[in-house]
């Protein structure tokens, strides 16, 4: 993840609200441009959620935004240039749909992301300027700029003590078999250079979901793997997949990150939350939720590559949903299915020390690849990084 999260944020928003038109399903209240180190973003407010379709064109560089059955009122000032956005203009196509067009000296691929209401926001279309393919580091507050610190895995082993998680038809416990490849995954990290292991548990209870997030955002962690095995009645399913956090899921947490945020610790990059308003506090944790799903979906992909050589797997792609354990809002978090337990030839690879070896071995080479690819600023990833390039 870019840090989202730095020192100034530069806003333009529109002076006056559009008026609420008869007829019309959404009405755009505002166009404004954020801007801050390493990220430039545009937020379209809307009075109501909006089909959208967004893309590229170029010579000159164009992203353009295409909302269905929305219109813009003379009221609203479209923001002026700033940065890496050189004008921003608006046009009606034929059956309503109003375009937006953001002339730019990027040439990464946009990205869209609609957010429902959450305090004092309303509905809100987010379009990163930036590429998804764009390093996306973590840069916490207690990193120094440069240096050669390791990167830190918070590994959480599912379930435990009087949850017991998914039993297998041999009588395999979930919460024994993910406990044991964690412990394993935590030796082979330790072994790594330039990386460090943090167990969330390393013993047999139980520990609850946001628990589990604070632990992991008080060892400063740089990713979050949360290891299970998975279940179904069809005893045929068999596999592993890899989930990171639903954008539903984001907004979900961050109506609670937002209502608790005087008492909420600091987002990475050291800027907090409980001195902005409403509004400005809402654009941070939704810049921040939007590149961490983004940097976790890099990172799980990474994971997912790897296993292909090694463990049979059940979903080729990287699924997403709104699982609790995987709602910090700023550390890139995935949730591992090993295998199902349920299925005869997964439990028998669950309790092989030689197949869950292989297991973390893999896990392990894709978390490599993925800092490897996007180190953050002052671990051994990227002075390595900075050599290579000098070279």
């Amino acid at each position: 993840m870019r840090s989202v999260l730095a020192a100034v944020v530069f806003l333009f928003t529109a002076s006056v609200a559009a008026p609420v038109i008869q007829g019309a399903p959404s009405v755009v209240e505002a166009v404004r441009t954020l801007s801050e180190a390493g990220s430039t973003s545009v937020v379209v407010d809307l009075s109501a959620p909006a089909p959208y379709k967004l893309f590229a064109l170029d010579n000159p560089r164009r992203v353009v935004l295409d909302l269905a059955d929305t219109v813009l009122t003379d009221s609203v000032q479209l923001p002026r240039a700033h940065g890496p956005v050189l004008a921003v203009r608006s046009g009606v196509q034929p059956g309503g749909t109003l375009r937006l067009v953001i002339e730019t000296t990027l040439d990464d691929e946009p990205r869209a992301m609609a957010v429902a209401p959450s305090g004092k926001e309303g509905h809100r279309i987010i379009i990163d300027l930036a590429s998804a393919d764009a390093p996306r580091t973590v840069t916490a507050k207690h990193a120094p700029k440069n240096g050669t610190r390791d990167v830190v895995i918070a590994i959480d082993a599912g379930h435990g003590g009087k949850d017991p998680g998914a039993i297998g038809h041999g009588g395999t416990q979930e919460k024994r078999v993910v406990l044991e490849i964690a412990r394993e995954l935590a030796g082979r990290i330790d072994r790594e250079p330039g990386m460090r292991a943090v167990l969330i548990r390393d013993g047999d209870y139980y520990i609850a979901h946001r628990e589990r997030i604070r632990r992991a955002r008080a060892a400063k962690a740089d990713m979050f793997l949360s290891i299970h095995a998975d279940a179904l009645r069809d005893r045929d399913v068999a596999g592993a997949s890899v989930y990171v956090l639903s954008e539903r899921g984001a907004t979900d947490e961050a109506a609670r990150w937002l209502a608790e945020r005087e008492n909420a610790a600091d987002l990475r990059g050291g800027v907090s939350l409980s001195d902005k308003d409403d509004m400005l506090a809402t654009v941070l944790l939704d810049l921040s939720q939007s590149a961490n799903i983004s940097a976790s979906m890099q990172a799980a992909e990474r994971i997912l590559d790897s296993f292909g050589s090694v463990v049979p797997v059940r979903k080729s792609r990287v699924q997403q949903a709104g699982f609790l354990v995987l709602k910090s809002p700023d550390i890139p978090s995935m949730l591992i299915e090993t295998a199902y337990i349920t299925n005869a030839a997964d439990e028998r690879r669950l309790r092989s020390d030689a197949q869950r070896g292989k297991l973390a071995g893999a896990i392990v080479e894709g978390v490599q690849s993925y800092f490897t690819r996007n180190p953050p600023e002052g671990t051994r990833f990227a002075e390595l990084r900075r050599l290579a390039s000098a070279d």
